[in-house]
């Protein structure tokens, strides 16, 4: 697995990855009303170009195939992750997570946060993150719930 930073290209395979991600979420954890509201079937291309224009992503390759993404924005909040549903728990996320966590250290950022949904909070947890608080979300009409999390980082040199 390859990790590489985001061109402009991959923005359609970044939309469909977020998109089947988040449809393919256990519906104990969120209904499918709610897996709509977070993620409008079909995805928004040009939206999610627009807004990739802006982020630092880095993706995970396999065979030349994008299998994941995460966003790292300067102030430290990584503001998306997901892999593809067939590459979930094969790896991908913690790969891009380790990815991040040593580029924010190289960058001197001192803090990592993020607003982990049911499924992401174990995962932030296992890394050291701490819970803030939970939040709920009005999206299209419909409640989503996450959780407010971070992780002070320190520099190598520290």
């Amino acid at each position: 697995m390859d990790i590489c930073s985001y061109t402009s290209e991959y923005a359609v395979q970044l939309a469909n990855i977020f998109h089947q991600a988040v449809h393919a979420v256990d519906s104990t954890c969120y209904t499918q009303e709610q897996k709509e509201a977070w993620a409008p079937s079909p995805p928004d291309y040009l939206a999610w170009s627009k807004r990739l224009k802006n982020k630092n992503a880095f993706m995970a390759m396999i065979d030349n195939t994008v299998v994941g993404f995460i966003e790292l924005d300067p102030d430290g909040h990584i503001d998306c992750m997901y892999t593809l549903p067939q590459y979930q728990n094969h790896g991908v996320a913690s790969r891009l997570y380790e990815y991040i966590e040593a580029l924010a250290i190289a960058m001197n950022i001192k803090r990592l946060y993020v607003e982990a949904s049911i499924l992401a909070l174990p995962f932030f947890e296992k890394r050291g993150f701490i819970l803030l608080h939970k939040n709920e979300i009005r999206r299209h009409g419909t409640t989503l719930v996450n959780y407010s999390m971070e992780k002070l980082i320190q520099p190598e040199d520290a």
